[in-house]
């Protein structure tokens, strides 16, 4: 096996939280054990989540608290656009990029005309009506200047690249199809490329051999990896590991203030106790009790 190099991404819209230590820990403790690398990146390319350098600071704070330690240089997302361009301009020179104009509230309604609307796990997808416009149509609001987001024409990557293969070294062999996830948003005017681009271009510059991430994304993967296969980007094997919940058995989110690492170091825990908090969670279905 080459060197096993993991990553650890956190978005900085909010104090970290209990779901934040439990990625970090994965990512950590896997390069440890294969004597290995773990990065840090901070994903905060999406302007409408990722708040003031008040967070990251903070971030950096929590994660000292708890005496984790990251390798190499931070990578930091909003300053790669013209790295993620060129990934989209790649993209575009393919045919495989189109321009969106419809509003979220326009999707809604068509979605709703459509009666019983195809879905994936990922929500409703986009019924594409702006992949029917005709050329000119789209040059005239281009040049216009009318607001656009920026689509992924999955059915022609899946002509382009097949169905290909991913690992969940939890789950086995996967196979994606393109098209089942549909035409999903890779750019738009307040975030110069989605998590769905910025994620695979960012892992395959760092050289990240091993995905640790919670199992909501996994869905995501099947994305991911057929950008990697239309981009010619390398393919880490990935884990999707359980996510941490309450006592009802929903999902820890951010709005569960308590859980945040922060208030935790507030109420005067140690991270040794943090720590072990998180490894009785792991013990009991994930479910958090501090």
């Amino acid at each position: 096996m080459s060197q096993v190099i993991t990553r650890f991404a956190p978005t900085p819209s909010g104090p970290l939280h209990v779901g934040h230590l439990l990625a970090a820990l994965q990512a950590r403790c896997f390069a440890d054990e294969h004597g290995g690398r773990c990065l840090l990146r901070i994903e905060d390319i999406d302007i409408t989540r990722a708040r003031s350098r008040e967070w990251v600071e903070l971030m950096y704070e929590d994660l000292q608290w708890l005496g984790l330690h990251f390798d190499g240089e931070v990578m930091v997302q909003s300053g790669r656009f013209d790295v993620y361009a060129s990934a989209l301009e790649r993209l575009r020179e393919m045919g495989l990029l189109y321009p969106c104009f419809c509003t979220r509230s326009e999707i809604k309604a068509q979605i709703a005309e459509m009666g019983r609307a195809p879905h994936s796990s990922l929500g409703y997808l986009y019924p594409g009506t702006c992949r029917k416009l005709h050329r000119d149509v789209v040059a005239e609001r281009l040049a216009r200047g009318d607001a656009h987001a920026w689509r992924i024409d999955m059915q022609r990557v899946q002509e382009l690249i097949g169905c290909p293969l991913w690992e969940d070294m939890r789950r086995g062999v996967q196979c994606c199809v393109p098209s089942e996830y549909g035409d999903v948003v890779l750019a738009r005017k307040e975030m110069p490329a989605s998590y769905h681009l910025a994620v695979v271009v960012d892992d395959a510059a760092q050289g990240v051999s091993h995905v640790t991430r919670g199992e909501d994304l996994f869905e995501a993967t099947h994305i991911h990896r057929a950008l990697q296969a239309v981009l010619g980007l390398p393919v880490p094997l990935y884990c999707h590991h359980e996510l941490l919940k309450d006592n009802t058995g929903r999902r820890l989110a951010k709005r569960d203030g308590a859980r945040s690492l922060a208030s935790l170091r507030a109420a005067g825990l140690s991270p040794q106790a943090v720590r072990q908090s998180l490894k009785a969670a792991l013990a009991n279905e994930g479910i958090w009790k501090v």
